[in-house]
């Protein structure tokens, strides 16, 4: 991609934190200025003093500065934005916000309204891969919407099954169900949050698979009917949901396997007239996948996408948005070694609890193949109002097993004082048997924690 004509003049970044400061780098890099927007609290962090420009946008409650669109769009105005970038989270899958930047004249870099629409709604998603011919787990045709219509459908599918918020996000919005008694106890209840969560309280019903592979496949597409994919992350050790480790390619997937996932992900694209970067997850058993969901932005966890490809995601995204042409074809897409990263996060290691406060002592690791993506320093402060974030420590290696030295030693020399990070988790984790030989499942990481509690360990 040639970075000789920048795609806009000012691009205004809806975020903060690392994902920010990723983005500034980006555009430094295409000769794009950059506004960053803050809250109070955030007046003296570091995306802050990178960005060429900055505009404080209210007290530190994200409701009031981050998530306030009229604020945010204040901001674009008065510093002359041509377009905005959301990053992911606050703002980066509101249609409203974004049919609210197009209508003032600006680029909303991102998905149009319609496609974040369609895939902000988890059922609506499904009915798009299901057009497109991708295999779906079997469960409830719509949002179900008494408990006699539940339990039907439940008793069809067969137990185990999944109660799911349609309009939810992140993990959040979905019970496992083991019984008829089960989910007459908590339907009203899944109902009632999700309205109070999101806005919707639409629930759907489908099959739960006990101990699957979480697989997304990094996808993006043009205005003019390109769509390519650049290969699959594993992103099934998680918590509850919430993801601690990232790595691509997936490993121990069978080439057939793999080659079909990645074209089902590239398709679903085509079919949507998607013209922005995004991820398609889908859930792996055995042979068989499964289509998820699709996240219409940039991901967390896209680093290591951008370690195997070579491919600057962020500068692909922007230059899309521009409405520039794919760069890229299929086959131009080379994907080579390992790279494998961890989410470092200011909370307890053992309990998941938050810990703000202020970074004492900090040191990034380095070396040959390890990449940090961090937004902080030392004097920085975790704040209590946002995401826990410290760094992501993203180790590449021509192999798997030297990516994963890399990265067993890039946490060995890393050091964060002030706070309780989840640094220690890493350190153990990286050990363990399964993640060590690549044989886990979304289960994994909690019977490991549990075993770990079981055997009463105080190490870390």
């Amino acid at each position: 991609m040639s970075a000789s004509t920048p795609p806009f003049g000012k691009i205004l970044i809806a975020n903060r934190g690392e994902i920010a400061l990723r983005v500034i780098r980006a555009c430094r890099e295409l000769g794009v200025k950059t506004v960053a927007v803050y809250s109070q609290c955030d007046a003296n962090a570091l995306h802050v003093r990178f960005a060429d420009e900055a505009v404080c946008i209210g007290p530190p409650a994200a409701r009031q500065s981050y998530l306030n669109i009229p604020r945010v769009l204040s901001a674009a105005e008065i510093t002359g934005a041509d377009a905005v970038h959301p990053g992911y989270g606050f703002l980066a899958e509101n249609a409203d916000f974004a049919r609210a930047v197009t209508e003032m004249g600006m680029t909303f870099i991102g998905p149009d309204t319609k496609n974040l629409r369609v895939f902000g709604d988890k059922l609506s998603a499904k009915d798009a891969a299901r057009a497109a011919g991708l295999p779906l787990l079997e469960g409830s045709p719509g949002p179900v919407g008494t408990i006699d219509e539940a339990l039907t459908i439940a008793r069809k599918v067969g137990y185990p099954i999944i109660l799911k918020a349609a309009a939810g996000g992140g993990g959040k919005g979905m019970r496992v169900v083991e019984d008829d008694d089960q989910l007459r106890r908590i339907f009203e209840l899944t109902r009632t949050e999700a309205l109070a969560s999101f806005g919707n309280g639409d629930v759907f019903i489908e099959r739960y698979l006990r101990e699957p592979r979480h697989i997304e496949v990094q996808v993006a597409g043009d205005k003019y009917g390109a769509a390519i994919h650049v290969g699959e992350r594993d992103c099934s050790m998680q918590r509850r949901h919430q993801k601690i480790i990232e790595e691509a390619p997936a490993p121990g997937l069978s080439e057939s396997l793999r080659g079909r996932i990645r074209e089902a992900a590239a398709r679903l694209v085509a079919s949507t007239g998607y013209h922005t970067v995004g991820t398609c997850e889908f859930l792996v058993e055995g042979e068989e996948f499964f289509f998820l969901e699709v996240n219409p932005r940039i991901q967390v966890e896209h680093c290591v996408t951008e370690e195997v490809s070579g491919i600057d995601l962020i500068q692909l995204q922007i230059r899309l948005a521009a409405g520039e042409p794919m760069p890229l074809r299929q086959e131009d897409v080379r994907l080579d070694g390992h790279a494998i990263e961890a989410r470092v996060n200011a909370e307890d290691p053992w309990r998941f609890t938050p810990c703000p406060g202020q970074i004492t002592g900090y040191h990034a690791p380095g070396g040959l193949g390890i990449r940090i993506d961090s937004a902080v320093c030392e004097g920085a402060w975790i704040q209590p109002y946002y995401d826990s974030m410290v760094a992501k420590i993203i180790a590449w290696g021509p192999t798997r097993e030297i990516a994963l030295s890399r990265l067993g030693r890039a946490m060995d020399e890393a050091v964060v004082e002030g706070v309780k990070t989840t640094l220690p988790l890493h350190r153990e984790l990286l050990r363990c048997e399964e993640f060590a030989t690549g044989r886990f499942s979304t289960k994994t990481l909690e019977v490991w924690l549990a075993r770990r509690a079981a055997e009463g360990s105080t190490s870390g």
